[in-house]
């Protein structure tokens, strides 16, 4: 789906580019790799997961704010990981954006569903895979983006 397709279904919304906002959430983001190591060695290792996620998501997040973008009120999550595909796969790659996702749909399930009891080993790897996403999108932000240096 490109991003005129996201913006035409409502999917997005375009807002006036905002690095202070972006780098604001990406405060959050940074934080939250914090936050997961400390569940890890609590054994908190749902939550573990669920924060390592929302590294991801708000890293996401700031990618959108620095290029313009946002998600609307009714596809916030899967919004995020939709633009950062359309918008970032070369840098990102897909195999980083399919984490992103399937982190998604796992902490939605813990969340929403049904009890999701993630293993030691998939809340360590949460961390991993929380922490080179976060690192891809600190070098893209720091770059200015992608979009506004075009």
């Amino acid at each position: 789906m490109s991003l005129e397709k996201l913006l035409r279904e409502d999917i997005i919304q375009k807002v006036t580019p905002d690095k202070k906002q972006a780098m604001q959430v990406f405060t959050i983001a940074t934080r939250d790799i914090v936050a997961a190591k400390k569940m890890l060695e609590a054994e908190g290792y749902d939550w573990c997961l669920a924060i390592s996620y929302n590294s991801m998501l708000q890293s996401g997040r700031a990618l959108m704010f620095m290029e313009g973008y946002k998600a609307s009120s009714e596809h916030k999550h899967v919004a995020v990981v939709q633009f950062v595909h359309e918008a970032f796969s070369k840098e990102l790659t897909d195999r980083m954006i399919g984490i992103f996702d399937r982190m998604r749909k796992k902490r939605h399930k813990m969340v929403y569903d049904v009890v999701y009891k993630a293993t030691q080993d998939e809340a360590e790897q949460s961390i991993k895979w929380a922490e080179e996403f976060v690192q891809k999108v600190e070098t893209i932000l720091d770059k200015g983006g992608v979009f506004l240096n075009e």
